[in-house]
């Protein structure tokens, strides 16, 4: 179905944070709601979770990332037990909206795709591993909503099958360097690779960052990231696939002042041709005037040591006061009076 297309969820937007739960919620909705909350405190813009369907996506023979519990037999159970039901999707949903946040899942299949549809997603995310499931991007072409790819596991080239497949309009379109290491090393954040994707795509660029740091976003931030997605966990778990490339909530709320921070000095042009009014308010105050070194009666012809050079500015510059020596005075001056043309014979 295709419906129409928003224009405020990416390059309508300045710059996007997302708070990635993924399957931090370990199967607990308690847990999911409680993870949008501090989302929505640390101030992110838009909440992700993955929706899985088990019988849709996988096989018991699916291999598993990380072995992180002995709670699931296989790499599916673990899927099925991240399932959540359509209510429980639209109720995420709901809370997203009440706390201000755009809401979003990566589907993994096309029933995924239909689910989600169904809830109200207003663009989509595809994970690294999916960029070559042309059976998914088909599905994701057919909505009409904008796209947000992850690169992780794949090239260049890859990346271009892909955003052929989907067939976007550029505005509709961004591409999120991504290093598939969990945690990730600064060796393989790969920041350089920015700028490449950009020239190449010519499309909204950003970061899907498993440092568990706010390095690297920060830094892809000054380099023109518009795209931030980083995974958030509750303080206390330790144990999940993906806590130790995760953020705290202290670390988001962080990372979000520091991106709006960056994001506002390199759009904001500042003119080093002219001073601003506070700034030469401040030059003035931070400056210093020719000033009388001593008190002096009037009819005193000026030594160099008559004259210093003391805060505040605003009077006779350092630059004229070869011109001064020699010159008699019309008046009386205290010592840190400040010196003026008017007060010195016409010579």
């Amino acid at each position: 179905m295709l419906i129409e297309m928003p224009d405020d969820v990416l390059l309508g937007k300045d710059h996007l944070v997302i708070a990635e739960i993924a399957q931090a919620h370990d199967g607990s909705i308690a847990t999911a709601h409680r993870l949008i909350d501090a989302a929505a405190r640390a101030g992110a813009s838009i909440v992700k979770f993955q929706t899985h369907i088990a019988a849709a996506e996988s096989t018991p023979r699916e291999p598993w990332r990380v072995k992180f519990s002995d709670v699931d037999a296989t790499r599916m159970d673990y899927w099925k037990r991240m399932e959540f039901s359509p209510k429980q999707w639209h109720e995420l949903k709901s809370h997203c909206v009440d706390v201000g946040l755009e809401f979003l899942s990566s589907a993994f299949s096309p029933e995924a795709v239909e689910l989600l549809m169904d809830v109200g997603v207003r663009l989509w995310k595809v994970a690294s591993g999916e960029v070559l499931n042309f059976q998914l991007l088909d599905c994701l072409r057919s909505t009409g909503l904008p796209v947000i790819l992850s690169s992780g596991l794949s090239t260049l080239d890859d990346l271009d099958r892909a955003v052929a497949r989907l067939a976007l309009d550029r505005d509709h379109l961004a591409i999120l360097q991504c290093a598939t290491q969990y945690p990730t090393t600064p060796d393989r954040v790969g920041l350089n690779v920015l700028s490449e994707l950009q020239q190449r795509f010519q499309c909204v660029v950003g970061i899907s960052d498993h440092s568990a740091t706010i390095y690297a976003s920060l830094a892809a931030a000054a380099l023109g990231a518009r795209v931030f997605e980083v995974h958030i966990r509750e303080d206390h778990d330790s144990v999940g696939p993906d806590s130790s490339s995760s953020l705290t909530e202290a670390q988001l709320e962080e990372l979000v002042r520091g991106i709006s921070f960056i994001r506002s000095a390199l759009i904001s042009a500042v003119d080093k041709k002219v001073l601003t009014d506070d700034q030469i308010r401040l030059r003035e105050i931070f400056g210093r005037s020719l000033v009388a070194a001593r008190d002096l009666a009037v009819g005193h012809r000026l030594t160099r040591e008559d004259i210093a050079f003391k805060k505040p500015g605003g009077g006779l510059s350092y630059e004229i006061l070869d011109s001064l020596i020699g010159r008699t005075l019309r008046r009386s001056l205290k010592i840190d009076e400040e010196l003026a043309l008017m007060d010195l014979d016409g010579r």
